[in-house]
């Protein structure tokens, strides 16, 4: 047992230190050799915590031979996004300008999974800013590689979360998403994420400083777990779920709402917008459909998903006007290269007036009301994540075509960032040596419906990860 506690899922590895099986230092140790034998491969884990990681696992032994309660997630290493704050760590932002920004307090999900007994094993690796672009590369670190294939990105930007968790780094990652920066590299690596609804989970995204951001950043952005199992997923999300202070968005809402009478009705759109998807998507899509009504879900092939174009002309145009006035800044930091992502979509997309912002605002609230109307229909839709398998690394950055190619194969996720509605990733199997995955979207807060069929697929379809890295090709199961 001791020789796979890194291959455990979180909820086996806490269980197993509760009940005094194993201790929490083994537990760290085993993550920790696994992280010195594959991260060298693939570059997911930037700031390596281990001694941090090993003191806290060494609190929580002498907690449970106290005879004291432990969390739900005892002992249970997770990686935190190079983005969001743990105490006393350089929040880097992947740039070098940030390398020495040390963050004074842990940012409140990494609280709150502490506070269950999670440990902080290291930062993880994102795109730099966040807006260098979907592939996980950053100017500090580096390029972070996609386990089942080198040749393909992991996604992004919460792509060295997702790489991870698939190889066994970490049972579980905090990364965060505002257009599928969670949902895209988990299809891509081949696990599972949960991007919740807006204001279900406490955050706060003040990059420098007391100011807030504007209203885009502060309902688009949501911070969300990877795990490599649905379970997992779930586990943490009770635990992220919650109000806090420092966070006035945070609804006090129930994790779990009522059950709806009869078969659950399932809306199934493979290509949202109808511009395209490609065939191992859709044959992905099909598979978890036949799951689904294979556990009883009422399963519906509809014409679409509510107004998609017009809520992503919205959606760009809201955020670059946000952006726009720090732009000169931030172009700087990101450096010749690191620019061209965002600099294309400033260019095609300007900045709106002041009148044209506040028609904007009704546009927005006026399609989150069409989406309302269609989750009251239908209380979930099945669609893709990402319209295709994983891509090349730097797609998006490289040219007009494969920019607008990457923005069109994560339109499900913009789209739904924009609803705030929640998301979950899921598996669905291996495609020329690729995984390929679904999102699942609901109701405004209830992820656990979302999460109750994801888990219907995952208990149909199986669990592709952990992994053992490979250069190309399909990658090995480590599990």
């Amino acid at each position: 047992m001791r020789d796979a506690l890194w291959k455990m899922p979180a909820a086996a590895q806490a269980a197993a230190v509760r009940g005094g099986h194993v201790s929490a230092r083994e537990l760290v140790d085993s993550h920790l050799d696994r992280i010195a034998e594959v991260n060298g491969q693939v570059n997911a884990v930037t700031q390596l915590l281990a001694e941090r990681a090993r003191e806290a696992a060494t609190r929580t032994d002498r907690r449970r031979a106290a005879g004291e309660a432990l969390g739900p997630l005892a002992g249970v290493p997770f990686t935190v996004k190079e983005s969001t704050a743990v105490e006393g760590v350089p929040t880097t932002f992947g740039t070098e300008r940030f390398r020495d920004l040390v963050a004074p307090a842990d940012a409140p999900p990494v609280a709150r999974l502490r506070a269950a007994g999670a440990v902080p094993i290291g930062h993880s690796n994102i795109p730099t800013l966040i807006l260098a672009g979907m592939h996980t590369r950053s100017e500090l670190f580096g390029d972070t590689v996609n386990p089942w294939d080198s040749s393909r990105t992991p996604g992004g930007s919460s792509g060295g979360d997702a790489v991870a968790v698939a190889t066994g780094m970490a049972a579980l990652g905090l990364g965060n998403d505002s257009g599928g920066s969670v949902r895209v590299p988990a299809q891509f690596c081949g696990v599972a994420g949960l991007k919740p609804s807006t204001g279900r989970f406490p955050a706060d995204h003040r990059v420098l400083g007391p100011d807030d951001p504007g209203p885009a950043s502060q309902f688009l952005v949501t911070d969300g777990p990877l795990a490599r199992t649905v379970g997992d997923l779930r586990l943490a999300y009770e635990v992220l779920a919650g109000t806090d202070p420092r966070d006035p968005r945070a609804v006090p809402v129930p994790a779990y709402g009522e059950a709806l009478p009869g078969p659950v009705k399932v809306a199934v759109v493979a290509d949202p917008g109808g511009h395209g998807v490609h065939p191992a998507v859709r044959g992905a899509i099909e598979t978890a459909a036949d799951a689904l009504r294979d556990a009883g879900y009422d399963v519906r092939e509809v014409r679409d998903v509510p107004r998609t174009d017009e809520a992503l002309e919205a959606y760009g145009r809201i955020t670059v006007t946000e952006f726009a006035p720090t732009w000169p800044v931030v172009r700087r930091l990101l450096g010749e290269g690191g620019d061209r992502y965002i600099a294309m979509a400033m260019e095609r997309t300007p900045p709106a007036t002041a009148d044209e912002f506040m028609k904007l605002m009704g546009t927005w609230m006026s399609v989150r009301r069409s989406w309302a109307e269609f989750l009251d229909r239908y209380p979930l839709l099945l669609g893709p994540s990402f319209t295709e398998p994983p891509v090349e690394p730097g797609l998006e950055s490289r040219d007009r075509a494969g920019r607008d190619r990457v923005a069109a194969g994560m339109r499900l996720c913009s789209v739904t960032s924009l609803v705030g509605v929640p998301g979950v990733a899921v598996p669905t199997g291996v495609v020329d040596g690729l995984p390929v995955g679904v999102q699942l979207v609901g109701r405004a807060f209830r992820e656990d419906m979302c999460l109750e069929a994801a888990q219907a697929i995952e208990d149909r379809l199986g669990v592709l990860t952990p992994v053992d890295p490979r250069g190309g090709g399909r990658a090995d199961r480590a599990g």
